[in-house]
């Protein structure tokens, strides 16, 4: 049986007022509001083949599955 790890994280993205609450060693990018969350992340995410996951509080995650 041959087993891979497959997932990983690519890069986080968050607001710059929650950037106590990340770390790690995935890159992470600060934007300064919403629109600009959400357009950072949907261009990492067509760029690294990446999925997005939002985690409710802020923070995005790009992971390749």
């Amino acid at each position: 049986m041959d087993i891979n790890i497959n997932n990983e994280i690519l890069a986080v993205v968050t607001l710059k007022e929650n950037a106590v609450k990340v770390a790690g060693g995935a890159p992470i990018f600060l934007v300064e509001d919403e629109k600009e969350l959400k357009e950072i992340t949907m261009l990492l995410a067509r760029i690294t083949l990446g999925m997005v996951h939002d985690l409710k509080n802020g923070v995005y995650i790009l992971v390749r599955h």
